[in-house]
């Protein structure tokens, strides 16, 4: 079957791959779209350290074709939506609802792939780049056959970590006013999180002045092309700033735009030895600077949840697919994405 692999050195569309049967508690699903989020690029780059060679890809929906012993919530035929978040469910962590802590779910990277007789790890629990993966049960979340897979696709990565963030993690309130820096797939998803939560003023900020359009479609009442004007449209600061992008300056300048008891969420990924600074002084206020692993996610919950505002229409899917490519064309997609040229590039099997 078809896949995308990364051998660390580089990226290859490949025919000859293998995975293995679905054992006791795991899913075998046929992937008809994933998106192609940065994090797959930071493997690329080095960003994210992974072992090789992996099969790429963590944002993807298929269909259910099989099933391990013991598993009940899911069949073949099922339309499923993924998350990357293979959690034990018997943990503390679990326990209190918190699966995204969960430390069965974290560092242990799993090889159900084969090419010949050499084994293939599997990215982020996932892989989603490939025609068919294994996942364990808890990550396979049964959708409406009415949600296109192309769209639902995107909710187990970008819509999860960024409406999450805000939802789950920020709680953003009614009222309340959230600057979002960098408006790619994940800053999306938290400008349409602010405005699904009440938001009154959302300030979108990006460099490039052609993300404007997207930005207010997706709940922006303003946009900036750096974080100078803020002070300008929130004179006291923002109640919430999420850092979308991952360098340490804006995580800086995020910190520096908080009101009294605002939050600076960090979403975006810098190298795994990047160190940032602030001001102790300036954090004596109440604020607070929060990490954010999934969007502190439930995927069992949230997916659905998605799903049914898309059917809504409250949550925009269709509008952050703006390119899909046949997984053969990757290197198109890779090069639109690394560009900038598409919010979410999808590719389909």
């Amino acid at each position: 079957m078809r896949g995308v692999v990364f051998d660390g050195k580089q990226v290859q569309v490949v025919d000859d791959l293998t995975v293995r049967e679905p054992g006791p508690g795991e899913v075998l699903v046929a992937i008809s779209a994933a998106g192609l989020c940065h994090s797959d690029l930071s493997v690329v780059d080095g960003t994210i350290p992974f072992p090789v060679p992996v099969v790429l890809g963590h944002e993807g929906a298929g269909v259910v074709e099989a099933v391990g012993a013991g598993v009940s919530h899911v069949a073949p035929g099922d339309h499923v939506a993924l998350s990357t978040l293979a959690s034990c469910g018997t943990c503390a962590e679990c326990d209190r609802g918190r699966p995204t802590m969960c430390r069965r779910a974290i560092g242990r990277p799993q090889q159900p792939f084969a090419r010949g007789d050499r084994t293939v790890y599997q990215f982020a629990s996932n892989s989603a780049f490939a025609e068919r993966t294994v996942v364990k049960a808890v990550q396979a979340v049964r959708i409406p056959k009415d949600i296109p897979l192309r769209a639902a696709a995107l909710i187990g990565c970008g819509v999860l970590t960024g409406v999450g963030a805000v939802l789950n993690r920020a709680r953003v309130d009614r009222g309340d006013s959230v600057v979002v820096i960098g408006t790619g797939g994940i800053g999306l998803n938290v400008l349409q999180g602010a405005r699904i939560a009440g938001a009154l003023r959302i300030v979108a900020v990006d460099a490039n002045p052609a993300k404007e359009a997207a930005a207010r479609q997706f709940g922006a009442t303003d946009f900036l092309t750096s974080t100078d004007g803020v002070r300008d449209v929130l004179p006291t600061g923002a109640d919430h700033v999420f850092e979308c992008v991952g360098r340490v300056e804006l995580i800086r300048q995020a910190v520096d735009l908080l009101d009294r008891h605002g939050q600076a969420v960090l979403l975006g990924v810098p190298g795994a030895d990047a160190e940032a600074s602030f001001l102790v002084s300036s954090m004596f206020l109440d604020k607070a600077i929060l990490g954010c692993r999934y969007g502190s996610s439930r995927p069992q919950r949230d997916i659905p949840l998605y799903a049914e505002l898309y059917r809504q229409g409250r949550l925009l899917l269709d509008e952050l697919v703006t390119a899909t490519y046949p997984v053969e064309d990757f290197e198109k997609a890779r090069a639109d994405a690394e560009a900038g040229r598409v919010a979410r590039a999808v590719l389909t099997f």
